[in-house]
């Protein structure tokens, strides 16, 4: 019988942060917000991952994400968010690299304006919702879109912040389109 390997707290989680383009807040808030967003997801969501797995989220603007979108997706336009899984899991359990998540600044910016939430809430959310991806949760299919935004709403919950589908269908609009990109 194999034993199962000792799995990641929030804590154990390194988190990388690099900012290569556009008008983000500082460094030491974008990883606040991050950190915050990472121990929720992992207090609340089923994710099994190995300790000291890193974390990485790339901040660009909506030119270098829209290039990447059409690289890696076909979609020729900027998305607020992509992930990039690090990997599979192995007997359920992912790491050591769980991947990169990028995120668009003028589309973060945008929807937080349109959705009338703060900056802070709407950028916690995809950190959330990219962070998911990572560990193969979708919402490409009802189902599954059920499962993913039920999990984001009790998160995001945790973090004292609304519920973000709550005016939305629940299969995510083409702007917060699938932004899981498969390795």
């Amino acid at each position: 019988m194999t034993a199962q390997p000792d799995l990641a707290t929030a804590d154990d989680i390194v988190i990388e942060i690099a900012i290569e383009s556009g008008a983000w807040p500082d460094e030491d808030r974008l990883f606040e917000l991050s950190e915050a967003a990472v121990a929720a997801a992992f207090a609340r969501a089923p994710l099994k991952a190995l300790p000291d797995s890193e974390l990485s989220l790339v901040f660009v603007d909506d030119a270098r994400i829209q290039e990447l979108n059409a690289e890696w997706r076909g979609k020729d336009k900027p998305t607020n968010v992509l992930s990039f899984p690090g990997g599979d899991a192995m007997n359920g359990v992912f790491g050591p690299l769980l991947g990169d998540v990028i995120f668009a600044q003028e589309t973060v910016a945008r929807e937080a304006i349109e959705q009338d939430v703060s900056f802070d809430h709407h950028f916690s959310h995809l950190v959330v919702h990219g962070l998911l991806h990572l560990f193969g949760y979708d919402h490409q299919m009802e189902a599954e879109a059920e499962v993913m935004e039920g999990l984001e709403r009790q998160i995001l919950a945790d973090l004292g912040i609304a519920d973000p589908y709550a005016d939305a269908p629940l299969v995510a609009d083409e702007q917060a389109d699938d932004s899981s990109v498969a390795n």
